[in-house]
């Protein structure tokens, strides 16, 4: 129901929201054509986004851009994501189908993040209201769960809006607005697959909307499925072998791009073992060789593992939605709304198996391979004889150890996880007119994430010590008969089953082996949220240049979260990350008033403040000062200063230290010799591991095994409060006349400085000032300091890092949108190019610390652009877009590494180009086809070993397209 103020001044038609939004500069919006007559018309006062103000004619003081229903249909997307990051404002998503398949939770959910600020400062609203996160501990709505065909338009301000809509709307707002009364049923089926024949996605859904006789009420209903298949990193040529750059052995620029391939493991399925000083392994014909060579050496090998095989570049996700809307009038002044949501979603990750290691069971990585049981000497009867003889003893016992072994558990299992989530969201209100031109909405919103993981690959530690402490039974240890076959020694183990592991060779783990030693992983998470709210909103008074207009309203919410591995991965001990649980929450009472101030004719002020009490930080406030003016019919111009707050999260706050493995980072000691001077060659001498190397190799030398083996621990931080953004935005917006009538333009400039952010402190900057500066950062950073396994003597082994209200962040630039809409030849072109230059942004790790630039850098490019353009002519449309990512280069700090200049290796631009035709067949069928990434644009090599590489795609799959080109046709039809 729509409820609907009669104006005392007479209006155009033209103010329809498609011209609204022309003159906003947003969207695809089609002008009225110059000298058109309208006629008198009942105009309804709405509310737009970045503000609660109803009214007729408020214009947005902040930049807005908006899509609507027929982008979205001609988009062929499968989740509102897709569409989003092909306008300039998002930056590099936290969380693609591209770029999470090595995340241990959440991977494949669908996040967006306004002006590469962080997905935490991206406010995501479902009309107007919030929606409940995908993620645990985090603020990070799932677009997967909000079907795209029941949307009718998407709203996308930008710049701080916390006095309006709360905490995290520091970069800006998306808001999703739903369709409303929607008559009929429309039936939508879609199959798509990419030029390699991988990708299928098919997507099929029915809308159904009726109003009741009465004309009371409304109800409108959604039933959607989408199956997106999976592409694999040995399906593109790029992917398919495991390498590495050059450039970081070398140090030669032009060695960037060059990969050293193959570059596989050390940690093959036919394990290496090294006895008295002696290395073992397997080769093809399963024959034991003395000698290793990883990537072959003209003799030996390749012996080696292909990691990349198995690894995923999309993954596989599919999903069922419903969604409902409804409004029923109670009376002519007041009516009820419902909104529900609910999505089933299962995403499947899939990477290569797990790389074990003697060490991960034994600290000193040394294994026995000799028991003595009752007195007599029996040793593991799957040893090869030669392995054994080379064997000694190592730990004083008299009995016989290997040194060391790893090998890759292909028998067991690849890893990977199979991830079921449902998300859940009831919305409940009343709106509507307490007397003339008041407007009142009041609502309660329940909303919940329920996610539940099966993890495949990992291994019980515990146990695989006991089946690798085993003998031949010849002393009948089990009581059953000497059998002479193999039987693990420990006898408490023997009674749960223990079995027996053979470590040696291709396909020695046989199936109720590895049933014994593996250790499925489990994942449980939960998330709520829960928010009472009012607004009201009308007209104070009138002031000689207009009414003055005010909101106020309340918010009162509630957020939970936890999440829990099994205890092993809790623990660390299935040989993977160690994971402890997460669960906190946290509750908020805001108010807020906001008020248009009529000054002159076609001058108003905007303001709004926002007062929160949390149950973390405690008090914070929020506000913005804003002017709009209407200089000329054909030109406004627009101001607005902003402060907003975003309190910590969650996992910002809680959680405890949790396991990660960070890539891309650059040893400050790499390279130094015992002659070198300087304050990094003499920190880096110091630490006796670092020595040690240096003695024995002439200079600190790192191996495949030390650069791809850094790990470390992220924590929360109990102590933090809230970071501030401040934002500044000055924009013009042109609606020409006469000649120029078809064209609209916009000019914005922004400035968002971030004061106290909170940030976990960048690892690089961690080994930089260690080695450089503030020497207490090394309390951060273990090194061995002896070699262990493959690694050496002086790798590093932790680095660790924690969540703090110690930075800053700035991003400042230029958007610039230039539509058009007009007749031309037998149809209407529509055209809009949005470009987004950012000439400033960067990541202050402390206070006092020098900026540390982010802009050019490989996802945030300085210029990006959206060009899109359709051309209608009666039953045919066709539509084209093209995607500009300017050229970026290498992190700074990681360049200063290797003695380089700022933006001395780089990667060129690149365009994407989308399109769609469509067919109206009969009144009520449509049929259309469509191609993305039509000219198959291979995206930058961003090779493993570079900072930005996304492991398995060998570019940076959030920002670039890893899949390559794709084709898509289906159906609408509407009764």
């Amino acid at each position: 129901m729509k409820i609907q103020s009669k104006l005392a001044r007479s209006v155009r038609l033209a103010l329809t929201y498609g011209a609204l939004t022309s003159m906003l500069g947003t969207g695809y919006a089609i002008a009225q054509e110059a000298g058109e007559e309208a006629e008198e018309a009942s105009v309804e006062k709405i509310a737009v986004t970045g503000s609660r103000i109803r009214s007729a004619n408020l214009n947005s003081v902040s930049p807005l851009q908006s899509f609507d229903a027929g982008d979205i249909d001609a988009s062929g997307i499968a989740n509102i994501q897709e569409l989003l990051l092909d306008n300039p404002t998002f930056g590099t998503p936290a969380i693609s189908r591209t770029n999470s398949n090595f995340s241990t939770a959440s991977a494949g959910i669908a996040t967006v993040d306004l002006r590469n600020l962080g997905t935490a400062r991206t406010l995501v609203l479902v009309n107007g209201r919030r929606f409940v996160s995908g993620q645990p501990g985090e603020m990070a709505v799932d677009l997967n769960t909000i079907p795209a065909q029941f949307i009718e338009r998407i709203e996308i301000m930008t710049g701080g809006a916390s006095s309006v809509y709360g905490s995290d709307a520091v970069a800006g707002v998306v808001n999703l607005i739903l369709k409303d009364e929607y008559e009929g049923l429309e039936f939508e089926g879609q199959y798509g697959v990419s030029a390699e024949g991988d990708d299928e996605e098919r997507q099929f859904s029915i809308t159904a909307g009726t109003t009741s006789a009465d004309g009371k009420g409304s109800m409108m209903l959604h039933l959607g499925y989408t199956d997106q298949g999976g592409v694999y990193s040995r399906d593109r040529e790029r992917s398919a072998v495991d390498q590495f750059s050059t450039f970081r052995f070398t140090g030669d620029p032009a060695d960037a791009f060059t990969p050293t391939r193959p570059f596989f493991s050390s940690y093959p399925p036919q394990g290496r073992f090294d006895a008295g000083g002696v290395r073992y392994t397997f080769d093809g014909n399963n024959t034991l060789q003395e000698g290793f060579s990883t990537n072959g050496n003209g003799t030996i090998g390749p012996d080696g593992f292909n990691r990349s095989h198995y690894r995923t570049i999309a993954i596989p996700t599919e999903r069922y939605l419903f969604a409902a809307k409804g409004d029923y009038e109670l009376s002519d002044k007041h009516s009820v709304f419902v909104e529900a949501n609910y999505a089933a979603s299962q995403t499947v990750t899939e990477l290569e198996p797990f790389p074990f290691a003697s060490d991960d069971i034994y600290a000193s990585g040394a294994v026995p391979l000799e028991f003595n049981v009752n007195g007599t000497v029996l040793s593991n009867p799957f040893v090869p004889n030669e392995i054994l003889n080379s064997a000694t003893d190592l730990d004083g016992d008299g009995l016989r150890d290997l040194d060391f072994f790893a090998k890759r558990l292909l028998d067991v299992a690849n890893r990977g996880n199979i991830a079921d989530r449902d998300t859940f969201r009831f919305t409940v209100g009343f709106e509507g007119e307490l007397f003339d031109d008041w407007f009142y909405e009041t609502y309660y919103v329940y909303g919940q994430t329920k996610e539940s993981q099966v993890s495949s690959g990992q291994v019980n530690v515990q146990n695989f010590r006991y089946a690798l402490e085993a003998v031949t039974d010849t002393l009948d240890l089990d009581e059953d008969g000497v059998t002479n076959e193999a039987i693990c020694v420990d006898e408490t183990a023997r009674s749960f089953g223990c079995v027996p592991i053979n470590i040696y060779g291709f396909n020695s783990i046989t199936p109720e082996m590895a049933a014994y030693v593996s250790a499925p992983g489990m994942l449980s998470s939960f998330i709520s949220q829960e928010i009472i709210g009012g607004n009201l909103t009308g007209d104070l008074f009138d002031l000689p240049a207009g009414p003055l207009g005010v909101a106020f309203g309340f918010e009162h919410r509630e957020e939970t979260s936890r999440d829990e591995f099994d205890a092993l991965q809790q623990q660390g001990l299935n040989a993977g990350n160690a994971i402890p649980a997460t669960r906190g929450d946290f509750d908020v009472s805001e108010f807020y008033l906001e008020a248009n101030i009529p000054i002159i004719e076609g001058l108003n002020a905007r303001t709004a403040v926002r007062a929160s009490d949390y149950s973390t930080v405690g008090s914070t406030s929020s506000w913005n000062v804003g002017l709009d003016y209407q200089v000329a019919p054909w030109v406004r111009l627009r101001a607005i200063q902003a402060e907003s707050v975003r309190a910590p999260n969650i996992n910002e706050l809680f959680s405890p230290p949790g396991q990660t493995f960070p890539t891309g980072l650059n040893d400050p000691c790499d390279g130094i010799t015992a002659n070198d001077s300087g304050t990094t060659a003499d920190r880096c001498r110091a630490d006796a591991g670092v020595a040690a190397n240096i003695a024995a190799n002439g200079a600190f030398t790192l191996n495949q095994s030390d650069i791809q083996g850094i790990s470390g621990f992220n924590r929360g931080n109990p102590n933090l409060t809230e970071e501030k953004g401040k934002s500044t935005t000055i924009g013009v917006v042109f609606t020409p006349e006469g000649m120029l009538e078809d064209f609209g333009l916009t000019i914005d400039y922004f400035d968002i400085e971030i004061e106290d952010a909170i940030v976990a402190t960048p690892r690089q900057f961690i080994l930089d000032q260690c080695y450089s500066g503030d020497q207490s950062f090394c309390s951060f950073i273990t090194r061995r300091q002896a070699p262990l396994g493959t690694n050496s003597a002086g790798s590093i082994e932790f680095i660790d890092s924690a969540d703090s209200n110690s930075g800053g962040e700035i991003n400042e630039g230029v958007d610039i949108t230039l539509t058009y809409s007009g007749d031309v030849g037998p149809g209407r072109l529509n055209g809009r190019l949005a470009y987004t230059y950012v000439m400033e942004g960067g990541l202050v790790p402390l206070p006092g610390a020098d900026l540390d630039p982010y802009v050019g850098e490989i996802g945030a490019s300085e210029h990006r652009a959206n060009l899109n353009v359709s051309y209608d002519w009666d039953a045919w449309s066709v539509t084209m877009g093209a995607t500009y990512i300017g050229e970026a280069y290498f992190n700074d700090q990681f360049l200063a590494g290797f003695d380089l200049a700022p933006e001395s290796i780089g990667v060129d631009a690149s365009v994407y180009v989308d399109t769609q035709v469509k067919y109206q067949l009969t009144d009520s069928i449509e049929i259309y086809a469509g191609a993305d990434n039509l000219f198959d644009e291979e995206p930058p090599k961003i090779l493993s070993g570079m900072p930005g590489s996304d492991t398995g795609t060998e570019t940076d799959a959030g920002t670039y397209d890893p899949i390559g080109q794709r084709f898509y046709i289906g159906a609408r039809a509407k009764f």
